[in-house]
């Protein structure tokens, strides 16, 4: 029997301000990397040494990727993602999460990253992602910012 279930892999916090965070985490003895240029006011990883990632993006990006973002006061808040096996199963957890009455904050979509995302609210509004593996067949340009 498999398990498919999903996987907690990331939390995403979304800022106001990404060269303070960045210098906050810095001094925490967290190490960020630099990302694409154009790209470091935006979005940064840390891969964490326990396989979970650590990600930062701003309030601005935040707006791109998930069209429930709540933005202005509200930024600071945070998403929680999970990894599931396939495209397929983003739609078809997003599909039983819904109709069960959970709301959604971005319907699935491909992702330019070449994932199969979405973003559903759990009971208290915490963002809740679900992502699928990465192809990098399917990758495109991100978005203009």
């Amino acid at each position: 029997m498999t398990d498919d279930r999903p996987m907690f892999n990331r939390c995403n916090f979304v800022v106001r301000d990404m060269d303070a965070t960045v210098a906050f985490y810095q001094r925490l003895g967290i190490d960020v990397p630099d990302t694409a240029p154009g790209w470091s006011q935006h979005h940064r990883t840390i891969a964490m040494p326990n396989g979970v990632d650590l990600e930062f993006d701003s309030v601005e990006f935040a707006a791109r990727w998930n069209e429930g973002w709540p933005g202005g006061a509200r930024a600071g808040r945070s998403v929680l993602g999970f990894a599931v096996s396939s495209r397929d199963a983003v739609d078809a957890l997003f599909a039983d999460l819904t109709g069960a009455g959970y709301e959604s904050q971005q319907r699935p979509y491909d992702a330019f990253w070449g994932a199969r995302y979405a973003i559903v609210s759990d009971p208290d509004g915490q963002a809740v992602g679900i992502m699928s593996p990465i192809d990098p067949d399917r990758r495109t340009a991100p978005p203009e910012m």
